[in-house]
């Protein structure tokens, strides 16, 4: 089994002339969950768009399975499931639909009981499946979205601020969620500025700050999550500063 999953090497990223990572590492296992918290502009997204191969690095690498991404974005893409903050469903279609869809164009056709299996392991009611995506909350969309990674069978998430505008309800059930794909085996990396989120679901979180990494927690073997007074210091010192 490969020992990492995902791994940034000495990452340097420069968009429109500036510099939006320096010198950025960390390797992230199977069945981790590992969350770079930082404000706006710390270069979070910007991250996950390097291991997409829609940025270059200026320096260093980034690596999916031990391959360099850009010696072969496809490969990497094939391997990787990316929900963006606003996840992109077609509003007119419901779950099923949208489902089909979105499968298809990876040459996938599952039958209604792997559909269903799929939105019942993320908890969406049977009676909203097949209702029109545009009536769903975002809670609700955040859900067929990680549905369709599910179907893919993609052994990487990439989850960009996924509970930004959710309730704590379904911030709760979002986190359980995603601490049941890893251990299922899921490698996830999410990139959030919500402390109490990141220190409930992960298992390490590196603190992103102007593009550099400048603190990391991780969460002992012994409790349920990682201290959150802890990371909220490190994270309002650094935010104060700015």
């Amino acid at each position: 089994m490969t020992k990492c999953m995902l791994e940034a090497r000495s990452l340097s990223v420069v968009r429109s002339g500036q510099q939006v990572l320096s010198d950025v590492s960390f390797s992230i296992a199977p069945g981790e969950v590992h969350a770079l918290l930082g404000g706006n502009g710390a270069g979070k997204s910007t991250t996950l768009l390097t291991f997409l191969g829609f940025l270059a690095p200026a320096s260093g690498s980034v690596h999916v399975r031990g391959r360099e991404v850009h010696e072969n974005i496809s490969d990497a893409r094939r391997v990787i499931a990316y929900l963006p903050e606003a996840a992109t469903l077609y509003g007119h279609l419901n779950a099923y639909e949208n489902l089909r869809y979105f499968l298809s164009l990876a040459g996938a056709s599952p039958d209604l009981e792997a559909l269903d299996a799929a939105l019942d392991r993320v908890a969406l009611q049977g009676e909203a499946r097949e209702r029109v995506m545009q009536t769903y909350s975002k809670g609700m969309r955040q859900k067929v979205a990680i549905a369709l990674a599910i179907l893919r069978d993609a052994p990487v998430l990439l989850l960009d601020e996924p509970t930004s505008g959710l309730d704590p309800m379904a911030i709760d059930e979002f986190n359980r969620l995603v601490r049941d794909l890893a251990g299922a085996g899921r490698t996830i990396l999410l990139v959030t500025h919500d402390v109490y989120g990141a220190c409930h679901v992960a298992d390490r979180i590196d603190l992103l700050h102007n593009g550099e990494l400048v603190g990391a927690f991780d969460r002992p073997p012994e409790l349920q999550r990682i201290d959150t007074e802890a990371v909220h210091a490190a994270f309002a010192c650094r935010a104060s500063a700015s």
